[in-house]
């Protein structure tokens, strides 16, 4: 192909998602809390998969909090009672109430995360179409945020793990980078093996983790008890009366303590909400607030504590075994956020903001543990890129909360959109948690927003990036599938036409995957124009992807005889949620016995993809350099025959050119 043009698949020109089933988190026979082992192994499981970046924000955040803006918050009894009690409300009001008691009840078909709460806002709201095309909107952005989350994560827990080698080994100071940058190449490489091998070891590591951290913290407070009164709201209101500007700031990096509170969302479809919950109350939540009242009870037995606190809780010869165990703990944070980002990408994908990318599934049981080699080494060369300018986990402090916040602040804004047309919640109810949840996480923002030339501006980047190839991507996609309708013509004219002039039929079965019935086939078409022969069987399949995250087999199939009986030519319609896996064969063997048009073999057909060249030109409708971004993500994008595991052997592409 010549520079400016590329060719486009099929399937990026689909029509778009139908609404949302909202559902209870387990409803769904496919749920694993419907099939599960008992509610302790999926407690477990959960420990080790979405507790993982919360779970260890104790590393970095108290020190990060006594280092931010040059020191400005000081190891006094005053501002360590402030601190403490910034921290158990943040912890308590955003976690435990906003996540745990109300988010977790708004699942799509048992799944949870932004952008399936934006997908189920949008379900809700189809009688006003600005409300929907907002709700998307924002899910746009919070993924693009999450994608910011994602390349921070790792970075900034690893390092911050590696680094208490400086604590336990002083002389090992200059290793830490180097040592930070392999365990992550580590990690990365063998994502495309999957962690299905190791994740059932996940759970007893982060229950290690979790004890370790209230082992750790224990002795200080009963040698400090005093340090139990930072639990009381006041001394968060002292802090702020007496010191507003130093508690401003201090809540820029407090935030710190809630990284990860949306993996409780986003990860509920992998376990369930009860699990989760049990998981949350019964260990997570006791052991963090114990660690962080140890650490504040470091810090006034002696303010010196304060260059890293964490470490400094245990006695000498226990900190190289903690740093063992730490990164563990902060290499399973990382594992998750990154299977977030393939599993985000995929969404994405499927509701139309993504090229169709390579997906791997890494587990013959898990449908869920997929691969993603381009998401991969892209958020890979990201880490890399962080961990060599940064080269401090309190240096990456800095750029991780406007990623956090706004993440945190869109999920509010959905959530209550959902409560109020879904649940319909009484005004004062709304008022109430916008109040409560959304004044916090603003006042969040702002504290965050001071350090925005100071490292901030990272994830604003990062989001403005993704969002501009997301929207660009959706709008090319738009403009391309209306002027290949032109070109395409109405499928009814097209039957009747090649029964008008009798067109020869071949032996065979011809399967053609094409985004709509409304329109034929560009690949149909070429067919019977320059070759004037129809195989005696055709099916036209069209995919359909919901708003839901899985579409029982039951409900996937719709069969049109298109207007004539007898006569080989079928349309069959197959919805797919957006975790369930596009297979075209896999269909066709499921379609057998529902019509005699479709009583084919599947191994024996011939599949037809309709590829476009696309030219880029001077028609209006979109910028040159975004027609030159669409152009190039059109290129990688992954072939149909692959994400709809079509046969190589048998599969055939023709098509046309069309302009952008």
């Amino acid at each position: 192909m010549t520079n400016g043009q590329a060719a486009a698949p099929a399937a990026e020109q689909e029509p778009e998602p139908a609404p949302p089933r909202a559902s209870t988190a387990g409803g769904n026979p496919h749920h694993p809390a419907v099939h599960s082992s008992g509610l302790f192994g999926l407690a477990m499981g959960a420990l080790g998969i979405v507790f993982g970046d919360i779970g260890t924000s104790p590393l970095y955040a108290v020190q990060t909090v006594f280092s931010i803006d040059n020191n400005a918050v000081s190891p006094t009894p005053v501002d360590v009672y402030g601190v403490v009690s910034m921290i158990f409300w943040s912890v308590t009001l955003v976690v435990t109430v906003k996540y745990v008691g109300f988010i977790l009840r708004a699942d799509n078909d048992g799944e949870g995360g932004i952008m399936a709460l934006a997908a189920l806002v949008r379900g809700v709201s189809s009688s006003s179409a600005r409300r929907a095309s907002i709700a998307l909107a924002l899910g746009v952005l919070g993924a693009s945020l999450f994608y910011g989350d994602s390349l921070i994560t790792p970075a900034i827990s690893v390092l911050s793990a590696v680094e208490g080698l400086e604590v336990a080994r002083p002389e090992l100071a200059a290793a830490v980078l180097p040592i930070g940058i392999t365990i992550l190449t580590l990690l990365f490489v063998v994502q495309r093996w999957g962690t299905h091998h190791i994740g059932r070891l996940f759970g007893p590591v982060m229950v290690l983790w979790f004890v370790t951290l209230a082992v750790l913290g224990v002795p200080h407070i009963v040698t400090h008890p005093g340090v139990l009164l930072g639990l009381s709201p006041h001394y968060a209101v002292l802090f702020v009366a007496e010191h507003p500007l130093t508690a401003f700031l201090a809540m820029g990096a407090v935030v710190l303590v809630i990284t990860g509170a949306e993996a409780l969302y986003a990860d509920m479809g992998h376990f369930g909400r009860r699990p989760i919950r049990v998981a949350w109350f019964v260990l997570v939540w006791p052991a963090l607030i114990i660690n962080y009242l140890g650490q504040a009870a470091l810090i006034l037995d002696d303010p010196r504590n304060v260059a890293n606190p964490f470490y400094l809780l245990a006695p000498s010869w226990a900190r190289l075994p903690l740093v063992v165990l730490a990164t563990c703990a902060t290499v399973i944070a990382s594992q998750a956020v990154i299977s977030g980002a393939f599993s985000v990408s995929r969404q994405a994908m499927r509701l139309g903001f993504l090229p169709h990318l390579t997906v791997r599934h890494t587990s013959t049981q898990e449908s869920g543990q997929i691969y993603l080699p381009a998401v991969n080494w892209l958020l890979f060369g990201g880490v890399l890129v962080l961990i060599v300018v940064f080269r401090s986990s309190s240096k990456l402090a800095t750029a991780y909360g406007l990623a956090v916040t706004g993440t945190l602040l869109l999920t509010t804004t959905l959530f209550l959109i959902y409560a109020a047309i879904a649940w319909q919640w009484e005004r004062w109810k709304l008022v109430l948690c916008a109040v409560l949840f959304g004044g916090i996480e603003l006042t969040y923002l702002a504290a965050n927003l001071t350090k925005i030339v100071h490292g901030g501006w990272l994830p604003l980047l990062i989001a403005a990036i993704v969002v501009t190839v997301m929207t660009t991507w959706q709008r090319g996609r738009q403009i391309v599938t209306a002027r290949r309708i032109e070109i395409e013509g109405e499928l009814p004219q097209f039957i009747e036409h090649v029964h008008a002039e009798r067109i020869i039929r071949v032996p065979g079965t011809a399967v053609f995957p094409h985004p709509t019935k409304q329109t034929a086939p560009l690949a149909l078409r070429a067919n019977v124009e320059f070759n004037h022969v129809l195989h005696e069987r055709v099916v036209i399949v069209t995919v359909l992807s919901e708003n839901v995250p899985h579409v029982a087999p039951g409900e996937r199939l719709a069969i049109d005889e298109l207007g004539h009986t007898a006569d080989g030519l079928v349309h069959l319609s197959a919805r797919f949620g957006f975790q369930d896996e596009q297979d075209i064969p896999g269909v066709l063997r499921e379609a057998r016995g529902l019509s005699d048009e479709l009583e084919i073999d599947p191994d024996t057909a011939f599949y037809f993809l309709s590829r476009v060249i696309i030219e880029r030109c001077h028609n209006p409708g979109m910028s040159t350099w975004r027609k030159r971004l669409f152009i190039g993500m059109s290129h990688n994008a992954a072939t149909p025959a692959a994400y709809f595991k079509l046969p190589i052997d048998r599969t055939v592409v023709m098509g046309s050119r069309i302009e952008l």
